[in-house]
Formats: C-alpha cells, structure tokens, sequence
C-alpha cells in the first residue's frame, strides 16, 4: 500500500496475543497483495485493466467496492473511487485493513492498542492504567511542530489528510483536479473504516467541509488552511489536550 504500519500492544503478552498479531502482518500483506494499486499484479490493477471481472476476485474486493459505494453516497460524491479515471480504492483501503487488524487483536484479547497504518490510527483501550493515548498531529507547513495533541478517552479512530507527505495527491473527484482548499485535515470517529474515507471526502470537498462534518453523528474535525488559518468543528475541543 505504499506506507507502515505499527502496532503498540499495551497488553500482557499471551499466546493468542502473539498469534493474532502474526495473523494481522499476515493479512496486511493479503490486503496488498489484492488491492495495491501500484503492483500490476494486484486483483485490483486486474480489474481495472479489464482482464479480470469482479466474480473472478477475493470476496473483500466486493466489500470494499461495497463500502466505497456507500461512502461515496454519504459524502454527495466527494469521496470516489475513480477520481482520475482509474480504479482505486485506496482512500479507503488503508482504514479498512488497519481497523481489521485491530479488531483481530482485540479478538485475542488485546484491549489497549493502537495500531498505525501510514498516520491513520485506530486506538483501543488506554495507553495504561488511568492514561488515555495521546497522539500528536504533526503540522502540515511548520516541520517539527504540532497542530494538536489528541487525547482517547475511549476506543477512538484518528485519520489525517493532507498535501506535507505526499503533496497535492487528493483529488477533486468532481474536476479531477488536485484539492488544495486545506494543507491538512484531522478527521476523529469511533471506527477508522468511515473516519478514514470522510477525512478524504472532507478534504476533496474544500469549503463546505465544516458544515458537512458537523452533520455527521459522532465525528469532529481540525483542519488547516495553506495560510495557516485553522478551523475546527464545535466539539473538537473535546478531544484535544
């Protein structure tokens, strides 16, 4: 998928612990395998050359288009698939795959993790006894700063979008144009599947993404402006040290 993932287990280790993490590195490497959109001989490349049709894939690739289509419909068409003609659903793939390998942990037992796919996080539990985990969100135009410290006071998904790491790579799936209204978005949420693809239609959306966000049930959002001006949703604060 072109990034890392990490996982900061703060459980004791046991066996099915140790076991279930072997098995999330197992299937985020699947998960690349059948939807990189940068190796030619993904699933996902397949289908979209043509060379393979949608009954000729892994059952998860009908989820996922599944779970594009219904993100696209949430977010009026901000969030695509196909933004520069292409298939590609990375914007969600990434959320996906790292919340599944979570909730594989969590299954075994692990109760207080975070688990990292490229700087979109889905956290459980506490950091310890009586601590939440506290994330730093990097500032998208001051190199070494921080924009805010959130903190989890309960199972919490955190995904950025953003030009700082990879530029102008979001696109206007309306124009198919760069989106360039902010320098970073911070969207928070229960579940980083949703988080993840709302931050990226958010971004794409450009102007009316504070009052888009503020409607949606149960997720908040920090963004910067290419100025350095900021904006936040009303109950951001919350969640912020």
């Amino acid at each position: 998928m072109g990034t890392v993932f990490s996982f900061d287990i703060r459980d004791k280790p046991t066996p099915a612990i140790h076991r279930a993490l072997a098995e999330a590195v197992r299937h985020l490497h699947r998960v690349d395998a059948v939807f990189s959109t940068y190796r030619p001989d993904s699933h996902i490349s397949r289908l979209d050359r043509g060379e393979i049709r949608l009954q000729d894939c892994p059952p998860e690739v009908h989820e996922v288009l599944s779970l594009c289509a219904r993100a696209t419909h949430a977010s009026d068409g901000w969030f695509s698939i196909v933004p520069a003609g292409t298939l590609d659903p990375s914007g969600l793939v990434k959320g996906w795959a790292t919340e599944a390998a979570s909730q594989l942990l969590h299954d075994a037992g692990a109760h207080h993790t975070c688990v990292n796919g490229g700087g979109d996080l889905q956290l459980r539990g506490r950091a310890a006894p009586g601590t939440p985990w506290r994330i730093g969100i990097a500032h998208p135009l001051r190199p070494g700063e921080l924009a805010t410290v959130i903190t989890a006071h309960h199972d919490l998904a955190v995904a950025t979008s953003g030009t700082a790491e990879r530029g102008a790579h979001i696109l206007d799936p309306h124009r198919g144009t760069p989106a360039t209204a902010y320098a970073s978005l911070t969207l928070v949420g229960p579940r980083l599947t949703p988080t993840d693809t709302y931050a990226t239609a958010a971004f794409a959306r450009g102007d009316g993404a504070q009052s888009w966000v503020e409607a949606l049930d149960g997720y908040e959002a920090l963004a910067v402006l290419p100025d350095g001006r900021e904006w936040r949703t009303s109950g951001f604060h919350r969640h912020e040290s």
